[in-house]
């Protein structure tokens, strides 16, 4: 029913729990671990994972911030997926530092549920982002582990229309095989190949000008206190025991983020939340909340 897609790159202790906490054999996983990590953290997620069926663990490559590099590691997961298993109709993306607030069994029901949406947050960037045009206007370089503003100026694609959000999304397995095998997908690949924070722009702007499905919801279905981070950009803050209701009472499916090392209880406290009712139980009723649907253009 679901393939997963998850990018570690630190807190092996931490994506285990994570991992047992999504597993249900039927599904697919297929973990990312970042090259830079070390052969030692790789070596122990390899060893754990080995007695699921459904896991495996993509091709380990330098995934950096604000690069390409993040893209390609999904659109190189995607891939991976589908060839994995042909049943599963949804994909969804997470990092090792995230934590579900649902049930396999209720994920699974508000899935169907819901079949034929797209859960991706997607905003007109012209219109409601324009201060993170920079991003797309000039063209960037990822190199050596950094990212370089050349100055650059360049004009965006003809006929198209830039779109921004988050990273994080719960998308369709066709989605997913325009991404990998659609050849109209490859000149958005080749122009934010040289953007800056494509991870949070090169799906949506796909799925809003090539997919044109009718029901693309504008929500990633993840509880997330942004918190300023300098002058760039927002970062998640981490979650801890003092949320705990905040985030039980959340109808999204996903948390994050979290770190066991800040705050030591806030997890155990969400696997005993997963053993409740209300983490199980689904309700037809509430299957979306307060729904946006978007349009493609």
């Amino acid at each position: 029913m679901i393939a997963y897609f998850i990018l570690v790159h630190r807190y092996p202790s931490q994506f285990k729990r994570l991992f047992k906490a999504i597993y249900r054999e039927g599904n697919q996983y297929l973990v990312h671990i970042d090259k830079s990590s070390g052969k030692e953290l790789s070596d122990e997620i390899e060893d754990f994972l080995a007695p699921y069926y459904g896991a495996q663990i993509l091709e380990p490559k330098n995934v950096l911030w604000g690069g390409y590099s993040l893209v390609d590691a999904e659109v190189r997961g995607m891939a991976r997926l589908l060839e994995m298993d042909k049943n599963w109709k949804y994909y969804i993306n997470l990092s090792g530092q995230d934590f579900p607030l649902k049930s396999q069994e209720y994920i699974e029901d508000f899935l169907k549920e819901n079949l034929g949406r797209e859960y991706i947050r997607s905003l007109d960037q012209k219109l409601i982002r324009p201060d993170t045009l920079n991003r797309i206007n000039s063209i960037f370089i990822e190199a050596f582990r950094k990212i370089f503003r050349t100055g650059i100026k360049r004009k965006f694609l003809k006929n198209a229309r830039p779109y921004i959000g988050t990273q994080w999304k719960v998308v369709s397995r066709e989605f997913c095989d325009l991404i990998v095998n659609d050849p109209l997908v490859n000149r958005f690949k080749n122009f934010y190949r040289n953007s800056f924070i494509a991870d949070e722009s090169f799906f949506q702007t796909v799925m809003m000008n090539v997919f044109k499905s009718n029901n693309v919801i504008n929500d990633d279905l993840r509880t997330i206190d942004w918190v300023p981070d300098g002058d760039i950009k927002l970062r998640p803050r981490n979650f801890g025991k003092a949320d705990f209701m905040r985030l039980t009472l959340s109808p999204d499916l996903f948390a994050r983020k979290f770190d066991s090392y800040e705050d030591t209880e806030i997890i155990g406290l969400l696997e005993n939340h997963l053993k409740t009712p209300s983490a199980n139980n689904f309700i037809p009723e509430y299957k979306i909340k307060s729904p946006r649907i978007l349009h493609a253009v």
